[in-house]
């Protein structure tokens, strides 16, 4: 088991927003004043608009169209910054750490945001949380090249901010995840992740949850366990299991390149698995990620999704799990979500899931 100091070293960046730093044993946080010039926060600078066509929330963040673009190494904002004149990490080095976004898509404490009655024009504010999370301070690293211990530290900076976050008024989902990759449309490549407090469940986890119900009304057990049950059984789409947690490509994946990654046990979320189960979490994410970028000559892009779940009534069906995704779809190949993906979310797969869960058992 991975000895870890927990409680990260707290500090505020120059414009009043949160930093936090998350250290190994033995490793001691040693942040600066942050000095740089940055204009007063603005916590109304987003907005939600509703679409009464679809019934689904849409965030107008027109601010982040200022964000960071592609600077060159020497000038990213996530490197150390010893001097608190170049970054938003002021220190002179870090193990993981947190922060607020400059750019944020949700900001602001308030209430969950309610489906308007009638189909005229609707919105509200976007409240909630938006936090990038630094997964080292090596430029040039990556999640997958992380040591198990400091792959360990990233998942209790993910645990400790889902429990503050899941009891900040307001938000109703948290949501942790990672872009990697420019053909994914990242424009910082320093390794780093996000998280998203949302102030109403999102399309696809309401969408989930609703079958979860269904299900359990039928059936009598919940989805995710009988999919987890029915993967485990038939072996074909199998990556990697061990006793905590199962990896494998699902029957009907939508991406050219598609892992999901289950505990073996039924959770809503990661604070809910006790220090084994991260223990062992962290291992299985790892151990995924290796044989992604071990599939073609260079790293995958890949996005990587957390799929949590309050413990509520309304959220009680939802089982924690981890998918991991590629656009890529062979060597020299990417998967464009063109018409019948982005127009009409009908997904049309180039390669079968079986053949893909054998290529990747292949790379362990």
């Amino acid at each position: 088991m991975f000895d870890l100091v927990t409680a990260p070293t707290r500090a505020k960046l120059a414009d009043g927003r949160d930093l936090l730093f998350f250290a190994l044993p033995g490793h001691r946080p040693a942040p600066v004043e942050d000095r740089r010039p940055l204009p007063p926060r603005d916590p109304d600078q987003s907005q939600l608009r509703f679409d009464f066509s679809t019934g689904q929330w849409v965030i107008v963040a027109a601010q982040r169209q200022d964000r960071t673009y592609k600077p060159p190494a020497d000038q990213c904002p996530l490197c150390p910054g010893p001097t608190g004149l170049t970054s938003e990490v002021p220190a002179p080095d870090y193990d993981v750490v947190v922060f607020e976004n400059r750019f944020p898509s949700l900001s602001g404490a308030g209430r969950p945001a309610s489906v308007p009655a009638g189909a005229g024009f609707a919105s509200a504010p976007a409240h909630g949380r938006c936090e990038v999370v630094c997964y080292s301070s090596d430029h040039s690293g990556s999640f997958a090249a992380l040591p198990p211990a400091h792959a360990r530290l990233v998942v209790e900076a993910w645990r400790q901010r889902t429990a503050e976050l899941m009891a900040t008024p307001g938000v109703e989902q948290v949501f942790c995840f990672e872009n990697r990759g420019e053909e994914i449309g990242v424009t910082l490549s320093h390794p780093h992740g996000q998280i998203y407090g949302y102030p109403f469940l999102t399309p696809r986890t309401a969408t989930m949850l609703a079958r979860a119900r269904e299900h359990r009304m039928r059936h009598g057990g919940n989805l995710f366990a009988d999919l987890l049950a029915r993967e485990v059984a038939d072996g074909a789409r199998v990556v990697g299991r061990t006793e905590l947690f199962t990896a494998f490509v699902p029957f009907a994946a939508r991406w050219p390149v598609e892992v999901h990654i289950y505990p073996n046990r039924f959770v809503r979320n990661l604070v809910e698995l006790d220090d084994g189960e991260l223990d062992g979490l962290a291992r299985m994410y790892l151990d995924v990620l290796g044989r992604f970028d071990r599939m073609y000559s260079g790293p995958l892009p890949y996005i990587s999704a957390l799929h949590q779940y309050a413990d509520t009534h309304a959220q009680a069906d939802g089982y924690f799990h981890i998918e991991l995704m590629s656009i890529r779809r062979s060597a020299t190949k990417l998967k464009y979500l063109a018409a019948s993906e982005s127009a009409m979310d009908a997904f049309i797969s180039d390669v079968t899931p079986e053949a893909v869960a054998a290529r990747l058992r292949e790379l362990s």
